[in-house]
């Protein structure tokens, strides 16, 4: 195993709870739970398990420490190693874009940033504690939100609310997601995980192929023309990764100061 590997199993882990109940973990609380290029070919891979294992009927994602994720690592960003982040096939962290059949609950127990929310997105439900927050301030690092974020976060709020976040990332509370309907449940943050495996409880106890069915359907419903949106922001995002901004938003991040806009 490779030291990259060694890390990635440290900072991700994977557990059964019951028969037929899984959590993918982020175990990095030093970083708050930055995803790191180890980080999402391990958790590309613990997808790919759940959705293979036909005992386990639903999924929980969540994370140790005060805060869910931070998003990408803006220091392998600073680095040059911001490819390392989106995996071919599925995306930021090896879970935006993922194949998933099977029910996802994210369990947020803290603040959700920039990928930290767009993972959020990506899920079917999600519980929060009251300490979380949600936004994505790509923006102020001369970045997009491009994992999917600027357009779920606009199928998932009111559209005025859905440009106020993408254009100030300024994060919403909890209770004002909840309010929203972003979130599911509002628990206290030593809760959110409990509550998370109620909710998965639940679900795992109906029919399977009727959940996965049913889910393909309302997911279908809820994120049609998903193919061309990501296409749109594609482009946008080769634009703003051509120009000097992402570099120097990352940069002033790992520096501790103001950016200096360069466009």
């Amino acid at each position: 195993m490779s030291d990259a590997d060694h890390r990635a199993a440290a900072h991700v882990t994977f557990e059964l709870v019951g028969d037929h109940i899984a959590v993918i973990r982020l175990n990095r609380p030093e970083a708050h739970n930055a995803i790191s290029g180890a980080m999402a070919k391990a958790i590309e891979g613990f997808v790919a398990r759940v959705e293979a294992d036909e005992s386990i009927r639903a999924a929980i994602i969540a994370a140790n420490g005060k805060s869910f994720c931070a998003g990408a690592d803006l220091k392998e960003v600073a680095a040059g190693r911001g490819a390392g982040l989106v995996r071919p096939e599925s995306g930021f962290a090896g879970f935006v874009y993922a194949p998933k059949r099977k029910p996802w609950i994210a369990a947020v127990q803290g603040p959700a940033l920039g990928g930290g929310t767009e993972i959020s997105l990506s899920c079917d439900m999600i519980v929060a504690g009251e300490q979380a927050t949600f936004g994505l301030p790509e923006v102020m690092r001369g970045l997009i939100a491009g994992a999917s974020g600027a357009f779920r976060i606009a199928k998932a709020l009111p559209r005025a609310i859905a440009l106020e976040v993408v254009a100030s990332g300024v994060a919403l509370s909890a209770r004002r997601a909840y309010e929203l309907g972003l979130v599911n449940r509002v628990v206290d943050t030593e809760s959110v995980l409990s509550e998370a495996i109620k909710m998965a409880t639940i679900v795992a106890a109906n029919s399977p192929l009727a959940v996965r069915e049913t889910l393909g359907i309302t997911r279908a419903a809820s994120s049609g023309h998903e193919a061309e949106l990501r296409q749109i922001q594609d482009r946008a995002l080769a634009v703003v990764l051509a120009g000097p901004d992402a570099i120097e938003g990352a940069t002033a991040f790992v520096e501790k100061r103001a950016p200096v806009w360069k466009t």
